[in-house]
């Protein structure tokens, strides 16, 4: 069994007298892209701040690689890089000086900060920027050169915040193609509350609503929790709608036009098969039938408790 490089255990934590998250339990993996999913105001943000060292949490323990974060900090942030929404970045330095002054604040031997930093700049391809300042950057450079900081000390775990915020189309495709590459051999923490970025790049997902974990699995999982609760079905020879909706199991029954329907069902349990038996039985000629899927967004809402 693949040991988990993070484990959060019962983790709860108040601002003044409301609790901002409460009892959150997770473990993340050596490998892969893990999303960490919520609306804003979730809690996500929270979490994120006590799992990265950047908070201090009222309750609960944070173990990376095996090193309780809180009692022994130093030696656990060894292990971690973070990238938060808004890069850490100091504009009047070059590419280089700047992911050099990195890899010293996180303690690195010196002889091997030059390697180091070229290994960084290479993965996040910049290395032909090293001697240009990080003001005269793109938006999707800096972000490149965020992601080089939070890798230059090759840490096991890396949390990434937003990584593709207010970035053009073109630069987000470029960037989910550079987090799927580092979760080669890192765990990565995505954490975004938009849908399309969990779909474009996470195989596992942590929900977080109203400050606790709602959902917990793989991506195939998200979006197969919900069953669905309609069917298509093309109908050349259909009887009425009257007729259609007295069939068990259907709650109401929609004309699409040129002979198709949508069937709203009260469960999915060989609801198909009985369909098409029927169909065959009255000469109602199906030529076509599908199960019809929730699209993400409904299934953040079902989940979040917003619908």
């Amino acid at each position: 069994m693949e040991e988990a490089i993070v484990r959060v255990e019962h983790l709860s934590h108040r601002y003044s007298v409301d609790w901002a998250i409460r009892d959150i339990n997770l473990e993340v993996k050596s490998k892969g892209v893990f999303g960490l999913l919520g609306s804003n105001g979730a809690g996500k943000s929270t979490t994120m701040n006590i799992i990265c060292g950047v908070l201090n949490q009222t309750e609960g323990n944070v173990w990376i690689n095996n090193i309780n974060l809180r009692e022994n900090p130093v030696e656990a942030k060894k292990f971690i890089g973070f990238l938060p929404q808004r890069p850490p970045l100091y504009p009047d330095m070059t590419v280089e000086e700047y992911l050099t002054y990195c890899a010293n604040l996180r303690l690195m031997e010196p002889m091997e900060i030059g390697k180091a930093v070229e290994r960084a700049m290479a993965r996040c391809g910049v290395t032909h920027f090293r001697s240009r300042l990080l003001r005269n950057l793109s938006g999707g450079y800096q972000q490149r050169i965020g992601i080089a900081q939070a890798i230059v000390h090759h840490p096991q775990f890396v949390v990434l915040d937003e990584p593709t915020n207010g970035l053009d189309p073109n630069q987000i495709v470029e960037i989910r193609n550079l987090i799927k590459e580092l979760a080669t051999d890192h765990a990565v923490m995505l954490s975004t509350h938009i849908l399309p970025e969990v779909q474009a790049t996470c195989d596992e997902i942590r929900m977080i609503e109203h400050g606790k974990v709602v959902f917990s699995g793989s991506m195939d999982d998200f979006d197969n929790y919900v069953a669905p609760t309609s069917f298509t079905a093309t109908l050349v020879n259909a009887p009425a709608i009257e007729e259609l909706v007295k069939l068990k199991g259907i709650t109401s029954v929609d004309c699409l036009g040129d002979c198709h329907y949508r069937f709203h069902i009260a469960e999915t349990d060989g609801i198909t098969e009985k369909m098409i038996a029927t169909s065959v039985a009255n000469g109602w000629q199906l030529e076509e039938i599908q199960l019809e899927r929730l699209s993400l967004d409904e299934i953040f809402a079902r989940l979040s408790g917003k619908k």
